[in-house]
C-alpha cells in the first residue's frame, strides 16, 4: 500500500497529528496515539477512538518533485510538468531553476486556464501500473487534468492485493460511480469484479476504454455507461440490481450530460442512501473518495457508517498523499473512507 501514517484520536474532530509526525519509508506504519477526551462536555462522555491513516503513494510512474506557492512540480514517467495545486501553501524546497525545467504548465487563466509548453508539446504517452493495467495520459486543451489521479494508486493496489471470493460461483459485481479514466475499473476488473463503469463525460468513458485497450484486457468485465451517476443508480433501483462492491469518486461540483446540477455536500448523503439500496447482501466493499477542501476524514467516516448501519464490517478512514522529495513533507489531496466486511 506504499507508506502509512496512522493516527489515533479519541476526540478527533479538532485534533491534528503532531508535528513530529513524518512519512516514513518502505511499508511500515507509524502510529501516533492520544487520549483526548470532551472534557467539559455536559455528559462527560468520549468519542469512540478513531484511526486516521494517510496513505502515501509509492508507484514509480509517478513523483511529486517539490510543492508549494499552490504549485506543483510533477513528473509523469519522464514528463515533468507544473500545476496549481491549492494545498500546498507553504514555499517551495527547489529553486526556480529546477521548476524552469519543466516540459509543460498550467496557467490558470479564465475559466479554463491554458498549456503553455517549454518546446514542442509533448505527445501523448503511456505509464504502466503493477504490470496489469496501462494509462494513456495526455495535455487537454480544457483542463489541468491528463487522465489520471495518481494519489489514488494505494485504492488501486489494494484492490489489486485483495481478490474477492465468488458469489454463487461468479464473479461478484462492483458499480464505479464517477469512475473517470477507468483506472479503478481497470483495478477491480484484474482483481477479479465484474464491473459497472459510470461516468457522465462522453471523452472520460473514450478514454477508459482507451485505457482498457492498451492494458490488454479488451475482454474483462467491464461495461462503460455514459450517464448521469444519481439517474444511473435510481434506475439500477427501480431494475432491482444488486452490488457486492460501490466506489464513489465524486467531484465537489459539477454537471451531468443533461445539465443536471451536482453539489456534493447537498447531493452524496442521499446518493449514498440510494447506494445502500443496490447492495447485495454479499456485499463487502464501499470506497469513498472526496476531494473538496471542506470536508473532513470524520466526515466519510460518519457517512459510511450511516450507510452500512445493520452490515457488520468496519470503517476505514483517512487521506490521499504525495511524497514531495525536496521538501521531505507530504502533500495531502483528497480524503478517503472504505467500508468492508468478510
Amino acid at each position: 500500500m506504499g507508506e502509512v501514517i496512522a493516527w489515533r484520536a479519541q476526540c478527533p474532530a479538532r485534533t491534528a497529528a503532531p508535528a513530529e509526525n513524518r512519512p516514513v519509508s518502505g511499508s511500515r506504519i507509524s502510529t501516533r496515539t492520544a487520549e483526548n477526551s470532551l472534557s467539559g462536555t455536559r455528559s462527560g462522555a468520549k468519542l469512540r477512538g478513531v484511526k486516521i491513516e494517510v496513505l502515501v503513494n509509492s508507484w514509480p510512474g509517478y513523483r511529486l518533485l517539490d510543492s508549494g506557492n499552490r504549485r506543483k512540480l510533477e513528473r509523469f514517467g519522464e514528463v515533468t510538468i507544473i500545476r496549481s495545486e491549492p494545498k500546498a501553501w507553504w514555499k517551495p524546497a527547489l529553486p526556480d531553476s529546477e521548476w524552469k525545467k519543466a516540459a509543460a504548465v498550467h496557467e490558470d487563466e479564465g475559466r479554463e486556464g491554458k498549456w503553455r509548453f517549454k518546446g514542442a508539446k509533448p505527445a501523448d504517452w503511456e505509464l504502466k501500473f503493477a504490470d496489469r493495467m496501462k494509462f494513456r495520459i495526455k495535455f487537454m486543451d480544457n483542463s489541468k487534468q491528463i487522465g489520471l489521479f495518481p494519489e489514488q494508486s494505494p485504492h488501486w493496489k489494494y484492490l489489486l492485493e485483495n481478490p474477492p471470493a465468488p458469489v454463487n460461483g461468479e464473479k461478484p459485481r462492483a458499480l464505479n460511480l464517477f469512475g473517470y479514466t477507468g483506472a479503478a475499473s481497470l483495478a477491480l476488473a484484474a482483481a477479479g469484479w465484474q464491473v459497472a463503469h459510470v461516468d457522465a463525460s462522453k471523452p472520460a468513458v473514450a478514454w477508459g476504454r482507451m485505457n482498457q485497450e492498451l492494458s490488454g484486457a479488451k475482454d474483462a468485465p467491464i461495461r462503460w455507461i455514459l450517464e448521469d451517476a444519481v439517474k444511473f443508480v435510481q434506475r439500477e433501483i427501480r431494475r432491482g440490481a444488486k452490488y457486492e462492491a460501490i466506489l464513489l469518486d465524486p467531484p465537489a461540483f459539477g454537471r451531468g450530460p443533461d445539465g443536471e446540477l451536482w453539489k456534493i455536500e447537498r447531493d452524496l448523503p442521499p446518493l449514498l442512501d440510494a447506494c445502500r439500496q443496490l447492495l447485495s447482501d454479499k456485499a463487502s466493499l464501499v470506497i469513498l473518495t472526496v476531494y473538496t477542501i471542506d470536508a473532513s476524514s470524520i466526515l466519510c467516516q460518519n457517512l459510511l457508517a450511516e450507510m452500512t448501519r445493520g452490515l457488520g464490517g468496519k470503517v476505514s478512514i483517512g487521506e490521499l498523499a504525495m511524497k514531495d522529495e525536496a521538501g521531505d513533507r507530504l502533500l495531502p489531496l483528497s480524503l478517503w473512507g472504505r467500508w468492508t466486511r468478510g
